[in-house]
């Protein structure tokens, strides 16, 4: 029999997804969003030029594999500076945080084995340190997550980007997904850090992803994010906008994955993004062909 808050999260689900086609039409494809023959506009050729358009699309935050010489200053401080191949050595972190600290990027993010070298690295400056828990699968319990996050945030961290149990939300098991938030998000908030949830919507079907956003947003998090980027796809406008209208303006987003090539860019734009409003003090990212996926 169904619950009361079935039906609920069947009813929002029904309206978010049809005030996104009222707005971009319903071709968009549900788990990985790269279908539109409605696409329009111009293409994004240069790299500073994407970085501007994809801020346009309303996301909050998108992490960054490239050159910083592609950002733009203005939007420098947006941009999570991200390296999390298994391959990385300390010389690459050490250039990671010289880029950070040259160019004015909001955060560095990295695996947690680094998060020590990086906050000694950039003691006293204004870039932040963020790394990730359950990653990439997310598939660990909720208690190793929660000691994973405080490790991380007692090494140096100011930022920590968690993967959701995917299994367990598509298990129905809600209450556990929410409980999973809550641990992490405790440890976070205990230091005043920030929690990022990382939904992964390549997996969700759209009731899902809204089902996601909202546990998320009960388990007082901070952000929701798309994609971890080692999935099987990333973020696509679709998605930042279903996942705006569901946890509203106040809360913050951050696209993540996916976003290497002209026709991403393309896509993402003629998805949307000119018709969203963004929150105040959006934040975002350019993903570029580097290997991190992030």
């Amino acid at each position: 029999m169904r619950s009361d808050r079935d039906r609920l999260v069947e009813t929002v689900t029904e309206e978010v997804v049809r005030a996104l086609e009222a707005r971009h039409g319903s071709s968009t494809d549900q788990a990985g969003g790269t279908g539109c023959p409605n696409c329009t506009g111009t293409r994004a050729t240069d790299p500073a030029e994407k970085v501007r358009e994809i801020v346009d699309t309303g996301a909050d935050r998108i992490a960054h594999n490239g050159h910083g010489h592609d950002v733009p200053d203005d939007l420098a401080s947006y941009i999570d500076h991200t390296l999390l191949r298994a391959d990385v050595t300390a010389d690459d972190v050490d250039q990671l945080c010289d880029e950070a600290l040259r160019f004015s990027f909001k955060a560095v993010c990295v695996n947690p084995t680094w998060v020590r070298r990086c906050a000694q690295l950039l003691r006293g400056t204004d870039v932040e340190v963020a790394s990730v828990v359950g990653f990439p699968l997310g598939a660990t319990t909720r208690q190793t997550k929660a000691l994973e996050a405080r490790r991380a945030l007692r090494d140096g961290a100011t930022e920590i980007d968690m993967v959701v149990n995917v299994g367990a939300l598509k298990s129905g098991h809600h209450d556990d997904v929410r409980a999973d938030i809550e641990g992490v998000a405790d440890a976070c908030h205990e230091t005043r850090g920030r929690l990022k949830v990382i939904i992964e919507t390549a997996y969700l079907t759209d009731e899902e992803k809204v089902v996601a956003s909202h546990l998320a947003k009960q388990a007082r998090a901070d952000f929701v994010k798309t994609s971890t980027g080692f999935g099987p796809g990333g973020a696509t406008a679709y998605d930042v906008l279903l996942i705006r209208e569901t946890v509203g303006e106040h809360m913050e987003l951050k696209a993540s994955g996916g976003i290497r090539t002209e026709e991403d860019i393309r896509t993402m734009l003629a998805a949307g993004a000119t018709r969203i409003g963004a929150s105040a003090g959006v934040q975002i990212m350019t993903g570029g062909d580097g290997d991190g996926g992030y």
